[in-house]
């Protein structure tokens, strides 16, 4: 049996329950090792490979989700702050909410893979989690969920019906564009232009009025084109102009690799990767990392130099 061929759908499932692409490539491994001990048991009157596999790795991740809290962003810890000069202070004991590499894996439906919904489902308990994903994403039937999970049909109907409430205002917030529809993808070029040029009234104009900036690993957030461009008024004050983008997709959104010149006219700096949504031609959302694990997750090389940039160009 190929166990393999299911790999990346298993780590966005897993990535799905548990917020982290670290922790979920790890629960597969764990998957696929516990799979393949057990091939020999393995039935197909009872269930395809597929289905089997997803029953393993539900179980996987509801024992690694016991007695664990959430995996948030800042918006979901506090209030937002006005103050462009607030101290940069990084949260390191929050295991915060990880972004999706999407060149590293084949997963076909990326709809459910958003940010602001991975961040949602933190919110449920693990079971309800599983249940949604399986039902909704995966479209598992609710007799076949009841069997992964080890429990009945109606206990899997009321559970997507909690679950689906407490989404609700997630689902209902408008459709967010592929990153390869043009007018997003020319909305990011325009950002992407304006912030190399340190430019905050271009960078504004492309905002929605009420867009949202966060940055984990530091609890900070703003919400406002206003404070959104203080904030990156503060920022170009200290690093200057002179950034150069890279563009990629994070969680089937637009993303972009930020670096920072270490000198005029040498190298630039991996700075932040910055996952956007695009909501009627302006930008609503952007999730800013800065930490090295979320980089090497995206595969992004630490430093560039001029020559690569042209080549870029």
């Amino acid at each position: 049996m190929d166990f393999e061929i299911y790999r990346g759908e298993l780590v966005a499932f897993c990535y799905r329950m548990l917020g982290s692409v670290h922790e979920a490539e790890d629960l597969v491994q764990e998957t696929l090792l516990r799979a393949w001990k057990a091939r020999d048991r393995y039935d197909p009157a009872r269930a395809s490979v597929r289905t089997w596999l997803y029953r393993i790795a539900t179980n996987v991740c509801l024992t690694a989700l016991e007695g664990r809290g959430r995996r948030p962003l800042p918006s979901g810890l506090g209030l937002p702050s006005d103050d462009p000069e607030a101290p940069l202070k990084p949260a390191l004991d929050v295991p915060w909410l990880e972004p999706f590499p999407d060149a590293r894996f084949d997963v076909e439906a990326r709809t459910d893979l958003r940010l602001a919904w991975v961040a949602a489902v933190q919110v449920l308990s693990a079971r309800q989690r599983a249940v949604l994903v399986l039902r909704e994403v995966l479209a598992f039937s609710a007799a076949e969920v009841a069997e992964q999970l080890g429990t009945t049909v109606a206990a899997v109907n009321s559970a997507l019906q909690r679950a689906r409430a407490a989404l609700a205002d997630v689902r209902d917030a408008g459709a967010v564009p592929e990153p390869d529809n043009p007018e997003a993808q020319a909305v990011i070029q325009r950002y992407m232009q304006a912030f190399e040029a340190a430019n905050v009234p271009a960078l504004v104009r492309l905002l929605t009025d009420d867009a949202v900036l966060e940055m984990p690993p530091v609890p900070l957030w703003y919400r406002g084109s206003r404070d959104y461009g203080r904030f990156l008024q503060r920022v170009f004050q200290v690093r200057g102009s002179g950034w150069r983008m890279r563009a990629l997709t994070a969680n089937g959104q637009p993303a972009l690799a930020a670096y920072t010149p270490v000198e005029p006219g040498g190298r630039w700096r991996l700075h932040t990767l910055q996952v956007l949504t695009v909501t009627d031609g302006r930008i609503a959302h952007n999730v800013v990392f800065a930490d090295p694990r979320v980089f090497d997750a995206f595969e992004l090389p630490g430093e560039i130099p001029t020559a690569e940039f042209r080549r870029e160009r």
